[in-house]
């Protein structure tokens, strides 16, 4: 009995699998459920040609597979082409030297970035000399609202 069922409705089983994929890739926009739910069409085009439930499962399998692997990368690559190359947010500030606004008591402080930010800053590594006022930082990691910072060693005169 189980058989036949899935025998007469694995169509709804596709289509409810196909609109649960196409809702899941208009929220994540990745190309991955767009496959799978493309893999499940193919399972619903061979069951509307009387293949078997199971048969129905490898050809959308496959389908998705090959989709994924083979018209995935290009998609990917053709949505970033257009995209800025500059850098935001946290990425931005990676790398970004800055001077020290406030002596560092212990190993906090205050710095200003090149951008003109002024940050809570702490030191990567502490047991080293203490920053001053005046002193050449570079931005490592943000952690939070902190700026982690290296000191740039001055060339001597």
């Amino acid at each position: 009995m189980t058989a036949d069922f899935m025998e007469n409705y694995a169509w709804v089983f596709w289509l409810a699998l196909i609109l649960i994929f196409v809702i899941i890739e208009v929220l994540t926009v990745d190309f991955t459920f767009l496959m799978l739910a493309l893999g499940s069409v193919g399972g619903l085009v061979s069951g509307l040609f009387n293949a078997p439930w199971w048969a129905q499962l490898l050809v959308a399998a496959i389908l998705a597979v090959l989709l994924l692997f083979a018209v995935r990368p290009p998609l990917l690559r053709a949505l970033k082409a257009g995209a800025d190359p500059a850098l935001s947010n946290v990425d931005a500030l990676l790398g970004l030297s800055g001077v020290v606004s406030s002596d560092f008591t212990g190993d906090a402080g205050h710095v200003k970035l090149a951008n003109g930010e002024t940050w809570t800053a702490r030191l990567a590594t502490s047991g080293g000399p203490p920053l001053e006022t005046g002193d050449s930082v570079v931005v490592a990691a943000i952690e939070g609202a902190t700026a982690v910072v290296v000191p740039i060693e001055r060339a001597p005169q």
